[in-house]
C-alpha cells in the first residue's frame, strides 16, 4: 500500500515540506521582541554599614559560644546536621518525604514540565491521518452520476494524510517556549525553596520546643521555691513574727507563678503539634521526637556569602529572575501576534469503492498549499494585549528588584541578631546569676527577720523574669542560626545527588 501511495505523486507533499523546512532554516534567527538579559548583581560590598566582628561574644551557659563569621564558607545543602541532632535530621527527612506543601511544588514543576514539552510541539510540523467510511445512495434521475460506473448505491472510503505547519517567521513561537521553559526553571527554584522553607520551620520549632521546655523547668524550679517560702512565712506567722498580710501576699505570688505554667505547656504542645503537621501528620499522631536546648548543638563557624553571590543562591530571587525573563518573552510573543501568520498546508489520499483499492492508480489525491493572514482590524485588542505584556514585563522587572532587596534585608537582619542576641545571652547570664544569688540573701534574712517580706517577693519576681529571659535568650542563638542558613539560600547549589 505505501509503496502504492508514493506512486501515485507524494512528490508534492515532499515539496511542500521541503520548503517548510527550507523557510524555518532562512527565519530560524529571527525572534521580534525584547532579549531577556540577566540583571547585573547589586554593586555592593557588604550586608551592613559597619563591618562584622570577627566573632559573636560568648556566655558560660547552653548555647552561648562565640560563633566566627567566615568569607566564602560553604554552606552544605543539609545545614541543619550542622545542630548535630539525629532526631532533628530524622524529622526533616519525614517533612520533605510527606509535608502537602512539598507536594503540591513537585507537581507544579511537573505541570510547568509537560506545559514545555507541550509548547515545543508547535515548532513541528503536525500531521493527521484520517480514514472516513459512508454508504451512499445518488439521485441518479436528478444528479449526475457520482461513480463512473452510474451506480446508484455505493460504498465510499476515504483516507488522507495531511500536513500543517505554521511558520514561525517572527519568532512567536520560539517566545512562548522560551516563558513556558522559563516558568518551568521558576517553579524550580519553587521547590528548592519549599524545601529551604520547610527545613527552617522544622528547626525553628523543634527549637520553640526546646524553648518551652527549659522555660517551663525554670518556672517548675520558681513555683517550688514560692511554696517553700510560703511555708517560711507561714510558719513566722505563727510565731507572730509576720503579719498574716504578708502571708497573704506570698500566696498571691505563688498563685501568680503557678499561672505561668499552663501558657508554657500551651506553648510546648502547641509546637508539637507544629511538628506534626510539619511532617504531614495530625496533631494526634504526634512525633516522637522530643528536644531541649541541651540536645542541640550551636554551629560555630558561620558562612557569610559574598554579596555578589547572593542573587544566583536564594531560590526567590532565582524564581523572580525566571518569571522576569518569562515575562521579557511574553512581550515577542504579543508583537509576534501583530504580525502575518504563514501556514504551510499539504495531504495526500486516496478514495474508493472497495477498501482494497484505496491507492490504486487512478484513485488517489494531493494538494500543496500556503496561506497568509494579516490581521487588520481587531478592535485594538492586539495592541492592548503588546501594551499589556510590556506592563507584566515593568511588574516582573520591579518583583525581582522587591525579591533582592528582601534578601539583602534577611541577611543583614540575622547577622544584627546574631551579634546582638549574643550580647543579650551573656547579659541575662549574668542577670539571672545576680538575681539568684539576691533571691539566696533575701530569703536569708527574712528567715532571720531583718528584712521585710516585700524586699523577698521583689527578689523573687526579678529572679522568675530573669530566669525566662535566659532561656528565650538561649533559644534566640539556635533560632538566628537557622534564620542566616535560610537567609543566604540554604546551601542547595552544594547538594551532590538528586533533591530529596
Amino acid at each position: 500500500m505505501t509503496a502504492r501511495w508514493r506512486a501515485a505523486g507524494i512528490a508534492g507533499t515532499r515539496a511542500t515540506i521541503a520548503s517548510s523546512i527550507c523557510t524555518v532554516l532562512i527565519t530560524s534567527g529571527c525572534a521580534v521582541g525584547p532579549n531577556f538579559k540577566q540583571p547585573a548583581p547589586p554593586a555592593v560590598q557588604a550586608y551592613l554599614p559597619d563591618p562584622l566582628p570577627a566573632h559573636t561574644e560568648s556566655a558560660s551557659v547552653t548555647g552561648g559560644d562565640a560563633q566566627r563569621f567566615v568569607a566564602g564558607m560553604k554552606l552544605p545543602a543539609q545545614w541543619w546536621t550542622l545542630f548535630q541532632s539525629p532526631a532533628l535530621d530524622a524529622l526533616i527527612q519525614q517533612a520533605f518525604k510527606n509535608n502537602p506543601s512539598v507536594q503540591s511544588a513537585q507537581a507544579a514543576l511537573r505541570q510547568a514540565n509537560e506545559n514545555y514539552y507541550a509548547q515545543r510541539g508547535a515548532l513541528l510540523p503536525s500531521v493527521q491521518a484520517d480514514y472516513s467510511f459512508s454508504r451512499n445512495r445518488n439521485a441518479t434521475g436528478t444528479l449526475a452520476p457520482t461513480l463512473n460506473s452510474g451506480e446508484s448505491i455505493f460504498n465510499l472510503h476515504t483516507a488522507q494524510v495531511s500536513v500543517s505547519y505554521v511558520l514561525d517567521v517572527f519568532g512567536g513561537t520560539r517566545r512562548e517556549v522560551e516563558s513556558l521553559h522559563s516558568l518551568a526553571e521558576s517553579q524550580q527554584y519553587q521547590l528548592e525553596a519549599t524545601y529551604l522553607t520547610l527545613a527552617s520551620n522544622v528547626v525553628t520549632t523543634a527549637i520553640e520546643e526546646a524553648a518551652a521546655r527549659a522555660q517551663l523547668a525554670a518556672t517548675d524550679g520558681i513555683v517550688q521555691s514560692e511554696r517553700e517560702a510560703l511555708q517560711i512565712l507561714r510558719r513566722q506567722n505563727e510565731i507572730g513574727s509576720i503579719a498574716m498580710t504578708d502571708v497573704m501576699a506570698q500566696e498571691a505570688a505563688l498563685a501568680t507563678a503557678e499561672a505561668t505554667v499552663p501558657p508554657l505547656k500551651k506553648q510546648l504542645e502547641q509546637s508539637r503539634h507544629a511538628l506534626a503537621t510539619l511532617t504531614g501528620h495530625f496533631p494526634s499522631e504526634p512525633v516522637d521526637e522530643h528536644f531541649d536546648l541541651e540536645s542541640l548543638h550551636l554551629p560555630e563557624d558561620l558562612p557569610v556569602t559574598v554579596p555578589a553571590q547572593l542573587v544566583r543562591q536564594r531560590p526567590d530571587v532565582l524564581a523572580a529572575e525566571a518569571q522576569l525573563h518569562s515575562a521579557t518573552a511574553q512581550v515577542g510573543v504579543a508583537v509576534a501576534n501583530m504580525l502575518p501568520q504563514i501556514t504551510l498546508t499539504g495531504n495526500e489520499g486516496g478514495a474508493s469503492t472497495q477498501f482494497g483499492q484505496l491507492f490504486a492508480a487512478g484513485n488517489t489525491f494531493w494538494a500543496g498549499g500556503a496561506s497568509l493572514t494579516q490581521t487588520l482590524f481587531s478592535g485594538g485588542a492586539l495592541l492592548h494585549k503588546e501594551r499589556a505584556a510590556r506592563a507584566g514585563l515593568d511588574q516582573a522587572g520591579a518583583q525581582y528588584r522587591s525579591a533582592v532587596l528582601t534578601a539583602f534585608q534577611n541577611v543583614a537582619d540575622t547577622l544584627t541578631a546574631l551579634q546582638l542576641d549574643a550580647q543579650t545571652l551573656s547579659a541575662s547570664v549574668r542577670a539571672e546569676h545576680a538575681a539568684k544569688e539576691s533571691l539566696l540573701v533575701v530569703r536569708r534574712n527574712v528567715e532571720l527577720g531583718s528584712v521585710g517580706y516585700l524586699a523577698l517577693l521583689n527578689a523573687q519576681q526579678t529572679y522568675q523574669q530573669a530566669v525566662l529571659n535566659l532561656a528565650q535568650a538561649e533559644a534566640n542563638r539556635y533560632t538566628d542560626t537557622a534564620a542566616l542558613f535560610q537567609a543566604l539560600g540554604g546551601g542547595w547549589w552544594n547538594r551532590e545527588g538528586p533533591p530529596p
